[in-house]
């Protein structure tokens, strides 16, 4: 018998956040996420995501040992978009048991049902503007920052508890010594000829403004995508907090059009992940030491976001981006980059990183089915 208790206290809440290291216990690909972290994310009072949105923690027993966990989260903002009714899972971790998933996935999709939803979806960790999907290819390699990864047997679960594909995202991974760079060169040199933008840094001593301005052009840009949730005044107040930590200036890029407005921007992340492998999720006065003194030894970064607003999509402007994100890039030592994640069907921007020297190495999957 498969047993399903809700997150009610303080212990619960404990075990929900440790499970996975449970799981990954001998996979050498895991990184262990950050449980102070975590603590935050999950917690109503700190992470404003929660400000349009309600959820509920479910853990899994079998013979009274733990097996399993799940969230259900319903975001209002996202329904009220799209004019769906759905309850996303996420946060999902359980042993390789099809009885211990059609459990958890049963759990949340009843939560969901009892509020009048009609679509379970997922996993979304805790949206589509955070981690989402199941790692579907790609598990040689250890996932970058704020990324998902799996075990493979997950796949085989969803399916198994009657959960269909919605939609598959992609990864990209380049290198500093790609091919195609005389061809980027050539296309931006055009761009700057023909077009009055000018490309800048973001300046870290006015990051609240700065914000403001990623807030408006990924509004903009993304808003035609699926599963599209756009950040609200208080999201993006969060994000300062997170940037002040974690960017690197130097390849958090604006381009901005000839009255000083900002139409663009490329969003580089330093691949954290190398040093969180060594911290084991805690952040200790020596885990803090560790961080300070790898932080400039990573090798890898992540392009987490990259946007043109829609009226200058069409003009190059992304290449120029992208070339300005690779050359601050080299200079600061980074030796590749991954784009992700990326929508399988937006061939306007898979079609532009495989000509910026781009191969697909890693794929993911969202379920979902009718409740």
């Amino acid at each position: 018998m498969i047993q399903i208790q809700k997150v009610r206290t303080k212990k619960d809440l404990k075990n929900f956040i440790l499970f996975p290291w449970q799981i990954y216990a001998h996979d050498p690909n895991w990184v262990p996420p950050l449980i102070i972290e975590m603590k935050e994310k999950l917690n109503p009072k700190k992470n404003p995501f929660f400000e349009h949105a309600q959820m509920e923690l479910f853990l899994a027993r079998k013979k009274g040992e733990l097996v399993g966990r799940i969230a259900a989260v319903i975001d209002e903002l996202h329904n009220k978009v799209h004019n769906e009714r759905v309850v996303f899972f996420g946060l999902y971790e359980s042993i390789n048991d099809e009885s211990v998933a059609q459990g958890l996935l049963e759990a949340a999709a009843s939560w969901g049902k009892e509020r009048g939803m009609n679509l379970l979806r997922g996993p979304m960790n805790l949206s589509m503007n955070d981690e989402c999907a199941f790692l579907l290819e790609g598990f040689d390699y250890p996932p970058v920052i704020m990324m998902p990864y799996n075990p493979p047997y997950y796949i085989d679960l969803m399916e198994k508890s009657g959960m269909a594909k919605i939609k598959d995202l992609y990864a990209y991974y380049m290198t500093k010594d790609h091919e195609t760079a005389a061809k980027v060169k050539m296309i931006v040199d055009k761009v700057k000829r023909e077009t009055k933008f000018s490309l800048r840094c973001v300046n870290m001593k006015a990051l609240e403004e700065e914000a403001r301005k990623i807030q408006f052009i990924y509004n903009d840009a993304w808003s035609r995508n699926w599963g599209f949730v756009p950040w609200t005044e208080n999201e993006m107040k969060y994000m300062v907090k997170r940037l002040k930590l974690f960017a690197d200036p130097n390849i958090v890029i604006f381009a901005e059009d000839q009255a000083g407005r900002p139409v663009g921007f490329a969003f580089g992340l330093p691949n954290y992940n190398e040093i969180l492998k060594k911290l084991n999720g805690r952040l200790t006065p020596w885990g803090v030491l560790i961080f300070l003194i790898n932080r400039r030894r990573i090798k890898g970064m992540r392009a987490v976001v990259f946007g043109v607003i829609q009226e200058y999509q069409h003009t190059g402007l992304s290449y120029w981006l992208y070339w300005q994100l690779e050359q601050n890039a080299r200079e600061r030592g980074y030796q590749w980059c991954e784009m992700s994640w990326l929508l399988e069907d937006n061939i306007p921007i898979l079609r532009f990183c495989e000509s910026i020297g781009g191969r697909i190495y890693k794929k993911y999957r969202i379920f979902q089915k009718e409740i």
